[in-house]
């Protein structure tokens, strides 16, 4: 028994050294990660990717891109908020999941599952402190502090100071949370776990701008790298800016929100510099869909300013406005400043490259759907077997993107814009193909003149909905039985 319990006490010791010497490398060679993404913030409301078009300054985005790389092809994992989200956490698209259209709406439980890794799980494995300040948007639950029952969403519009959260972000990997829900409960603070006040929404931004970089603060001189998650509820819906930007663009509201939301990006980097972090922190700045009708893009477009540069469509649509992205990746001596990559990228990559960053491999039962895109920022090709990536509007139509060829399994934008699918004229072809190196605007329907290219693209996207994974490896489950790809009836005519 005393030898048993001398061995196991050896095994302990050698585990907790070999953790501590762990912990020390890391925090000596793995880089702080930053990854900001905005709220419905369109490629063309950056105006150094959209010089001719893009009215808005956004100096403190520019700047980024000026001292590191610019992605022009990438993507979100959807062309709305939740689906998004819930790529970037897993590096699996969410269609997988039971949500096959449309946004959550909180009071439920979290769509990630318990048992499914997360990058925050992965990276916290790995010795980082991990920090999510912003918008969830996965869902969660509300309980009364006192008798532990859940709230309703039914009876009640904001979940009650003092609720209690069993399935958020700390509980899916993340040290620290503070923030909110979703733009409908944005006046409801979070703390971690618990609903903490009730504020007016206005105060959302500035209130995640300081907690950005208070959070940066404490995290001097500390051993252990850190992973900063800052999904910004901006410049999405209820569009507030604060009285200090009201007028600064000269373009409304939007604009000054657009402003607003650039100016985060600057506190956030002024306080990486000012503690002396800023050497050893990869920065990715990016949005999770295309910019929003609510923006009033065509009172925009008037003044000059074009939400998704020379691009079609915008939030919700299977176009590339809804969901070709801002992709903006900074990481002093890795990245070389001033530079730009034309290599076909999605959301859902940041698991896989983060693990590559780190030397780790990824969890089994997770990546599904995601490709390190870190060759890519030594100018190197990306190296992987996924043959495209999958495209998803808000209501679960489909688009395949493989090289310069895009299918889309829809009539017209599979979204909000015009023509919606209920408004196509009788007798149109019933999917679109475009050759987005010759056709970037997407206007010229070859469906039908190039049958075989369309043929080829959508065995391919039914076979990586089938096998449960984009990329080679072993098949994989969806978390529902049948996944329609044809979503508008007369499509399957």
């Amino acid at each position: 028994m005393m030898i048993s319990l001398t061995k196991n006490l050896k095994a302990s010791f050698i585990s907790v050294i070999f953790f501590i010497f762990y912990q020390a490398l890391a925090g000596k060679e793995f880089p702080n990660i930053v990854y900001v993404i905005c709220d419905d913030l369109g490629y063309g409301d950056v105006q150094c990717l959209n010089p001719e078009n893009g009215k808005i300054p956004t100096p403190h985005v520019d700047r980024l891109a000026s001292e590191g790389m610019i992605f022009t092809d990438a993507h979100s994992g959807s062309s709305v908020c939740t689906p998004t989200r819930y790529g970037v956490m897993t590096g699996r698209y969410s269609w997988r999941t039971k949500l096959q259209s449309g946004v959550v709406q909180g009071f439920a439980p979290c769509l990630i599952s318990q048992n499914r890794p997360t990058v925050a799980t992965f990276l916290k494995d790995n010795g980082y402190h991990t920090a999510i300040v912003g918008k969830w948007h996965l869902n969660f639950r509300y309980l009364d502090p006192k008798s532990g029952e859940e709230y309703s969403r039914n009876k009640h519009k904001s979940p009650p100071v003092g609720a209690k959260i069993p399935d958020g972000p700390v509980h899916r990997g993340f040290d620290y949370f503070y923030g909110f829900h979703h733009a409908r409960n944005m006046e409801a603070v979070i703390i971690n776990d618990q609903v903490v006040k009730h504020e007016d929404p206005i105060n959302m931004l500035p209130r995640l701008t300081r907690e950005s970089s208070k959070y940066i603060e404490s995290r001097k001189n500390k051993k252990n790298p850190f992973f900063l998650y800052v999904p910004l509820g901006s410049p999405h819906t209820p569009i507030l800016p604060t009285k200090e930007w009201q007028g600064k663009s000269g373009l409304g509201s939007y604009g000054d929100f657009v402003m607003q939301t650039d100016h985060v990006m600057g506190e956030i980097r002024k306080a990486l510099k000012a503690t002396g972090q800023d050497k050893n922190t990869l920065i990715i700045f990016t949005s999770d869909n295309g910019c929003s009708k609510a923006a009033n893009i065509p009172d925009l477009a008037k003044q000059g300013h074009k939400v998704s540069a020379n691009l079609r469509g915008s939030k919700a649509d299977l176009w590339d406005g809804g969901h070709r992205i801002p992709f903006i990746v900074k990481w002093p001596g890795r990245v070389k400043a001033g530079s730009q990559s034309d290599q076909l990228i999605c959301l859902t990559d940041l698991f896989s490259t983060v693990g590559e960053i780190i030397g780790v491999k990824v969890p089994s039962g997770s990546c599904e759907d995601s490709v390190s895109f870190l060759p890519a920022l030594s100018g190197e090709k990306i190296k992987s077997t996924r043959k495209g990536l999958i495209h998803h509007s808000i209501s679960g139509h489909f688009a395949y993107r493989m090289g310069k060829w895009k299918l889309l399994l829809a009539k017209a934008s599979g979204g909000w814009s015009s023509p919606k699918e209920n408004q196509v004229k009788a007798g149109a072809p019933r999917a679109q193909l475009y050759d987005m190196e010759l056709d970037i605007g997407e206007q010229k329907n070859l469906y039908e003149n190039e049958p075989e290219i369309a043929s080829a693209i959508l065995l391919q996207l039914e076979r990586d909905v089938r096998r449960g994974r984009s990329m080679d490896g072993p098949k994989s489950k969806n978390d529902i039985a049948e996944i329609e790809l044809w979503k508008s009836l007369s499509n399957r005519d």
